[in-house]
């Protein structure tokens, strides 16, 4: 859309921006004067709005080396970070107005390139989403309970909208968010005022419903299984009777190619093509069938996909093998592991619980804590104060889940002081300095 106005009307990136600004102004004003606030519009016309506004002058890397390191968690924010924060107002007022509408979120992505798909708006996303961790801890700082408030349920709404894609790694990026907001307030459990955390539990659980891998494993079956086949086909049309050019062109199809670089981290496959061209015996439709071939793995994926965890446990390892031992290429080229997706929605699942349940024994004591059960277990979470360097900081919950290599647990800091690891494998240990 930005490159259509640009050319129609010849604006430099600066006017545009400059006209956003004069919109949101006019946005203040016709609210001030009693005209109604819109709630009709798409919120991701708004957020690619908001993406634009992305602030020239945000935090640097010596910006966020300082917020990771143990002085950045032991002290307050110091008084330089107030003008880099402020400079995503705008944005934020955007971000903001998306979560008010009540018009479900559609991004306008065509996924017809299958895996060429491009989702440029999933990286502005995660970046939003740590922006306003910072901003809530600075807004905690100056006593502005509301501006936290309303920026983490902002971010919230955002990821949750992330998955509306239907791809895989929207709805991977969803979790991201959700891991970095959840984890924010436990971190900053006791800056938050009573009334402040009722507000962000409810606000949480009104967002947009979650978006489920399950569904995105099948727009995944789409946008690859579906594509490469018809790929396939077209180059089948293009070369009747000559399989040794659909063969060529295969090869050298960009978006082909890119299976190459599903190896471990990411570094090439330099075997794969050799693989496929010996696994379909030489010929294009031997590489058909191969990729037919992965249809029958992907619905006993989905299907797994579908069962609750002490289920999903009990069957999951024979499948996952299977993939790991295929000796068709495609399988791990295109099969997900099913283990690492769900087990990532199993602990999100989780989290989310555990932050209600905090909550609940903030504002209600012990008998509010255990009316929010352990989604895996058999009653509430496991609750234990947390003791660091000799003082009570706070509180830890536990989940009853065992699907992590770590324990799948959170920490509600109550308690300003020496900086330890709040979640993940290495809970409840020190920061280095």
């Amino acid at each position: 859309m930005g490159p259509v106005l640009t050319a129609k009307y010849n604006l430099t990136p600066m006017k545009n921006i400059q006209l956003t600004a004069l919109a949101l102004l006019l946005l203040t004003l016709s609210s001030a004067s009693g005209e109604p606030t819109r709630t009709n519009l798409n919120p991701a016309l708004i957020y690619y709005q908001a993406m634009l506004m992305a602030p020239k002058k945000s935090m640097s890397d010596a910006d966020w080396d300082y917020l990771g390191s143990a002085a950045g968690r032991e002290q307050k924010l110091p008084e330089r970070f107030g003008p880099i924060l402020a400079n995503y107002d705008s944005q934020f007022k955007l971000v903001r107005a998306a979560a008010r509408q009540k018009v479900a979120c559609d991004w306008g992505i065509d996924m017809s390139p299958g895996p060429g798909t491009m989702l440029p708006h999933l990286a502005p996303i995660k970046a939003v989403s740590q922006a306003a961790q910072i901003r809530a801890i600075w807004d905690l700082q100056q006593g502005n309970q509301a501006a936290a408030r309303e920026d983490l349920l902002a971010a919230f709404v955002l990821g949750r909208n992330a998955a509306r894609d239907g791809t895989l790694i929207g709805t991977l990026v969803q979790q991201a968010v959700e891991a970095i907001l959840y984890a924010t307030v436990a971190g900053n459990f006791g800056q938050f005022t009573p009334e402040t955390l009722q507000e962000l539990a409810a606000g949480f659980e009104a967002a947009p419903a979650r978006g489920l891998v399950t569904a995105a494993i099948r727009t995944e079956q789409s946008n690859h299984v579906a594509w490469v086949t018809g790929k396939i086909q077209e180059l089948q049309r293009q070369n009747p009777d000559n399989d040794a050019q659909v063969l060529a062109a295969i090869r050298a199809d960009e978006l082909l190619q890119s299976f190459e670089f599903n190896g471990d981290e990411g570094k090439p496959d330099t075997n794969f093509w050799p693989r496929v061209f010996t696994a379909a015996g030489g010929t294009s439709d031997g590489i058909l069938k191969l990729v037919r071939d992965t249809q029958p793995l992907y619905e006993r994926i989905i299907k797994l996909l579908t069962l609750p965890q002490p289920e999903f446990d009990a069957q999951v390892q024979p499948v996952a093998a299977e993939v790991k031992a295929s000796q068709n290429p495609f399988v791990q080229a295109l099969a997900p592991d099913p283990l690492r997706i769900r087990t990532r929605e199993f602990k999100i699942e989780a989290w989310q619980a555990m932050v209600r349940a905090a909550v609940e024994y903030k504002l209600h004591g012990e008998a509010g804590f255990k009316r929010v059960l352990d989604p895996f277990g058999h009653g509430p979470f496991m609750l234990e104060r947390f003791v660091f360097a000799g003082v009570d900081r706070g509180f830890e919950l536990k989940s009853a889940y065992a699907g992590l290599k770590y324990p799948c647990a959170l920490i509600f800091v109550e308690k300003t002081g020496p900086a330890f690891r709040t979640d993940g494998p290495y809970i409840g240990q020190a920061i280095k300095p």
